[in-house]
């Protein structure tokens, strides 16, 4: 017996939303398939904070960055 994607999502919207949780952090790392892509993403992250770390670079506050963003991509 086949089963189908609505009676596995009421099974899943039955569990707790710990397991829930939980099963949605498989589901997200069953989807990182590419190493490589990872691994630069990891890199590119240990990067950036070393700028920051060495103050190379000066952050940004985040109600700022928000606002540049709201005010470049209205709507």
């Amino acid at each position: 017996m086949a089963v189908t994607i609505e009676s596995l999502q009421a099974e899943m919207l039955g569990l707790s939303s710990a397991d829930r949780a939980r099963l949605l952090d498989r589901l997200i790392a069953s989807l990182d398939q590419d190493a490589d892509a990872e691994a630069a993403w990891d890199a590119e992250a240990d990067r950036r904070d070393a700028e920051l770390d060495s103050r190379a670079v000066k952050a940004t506050p985040f109600s700022e960055t928000i606002t540049r963003l709201e005010a470049r991509f209205p709507g």
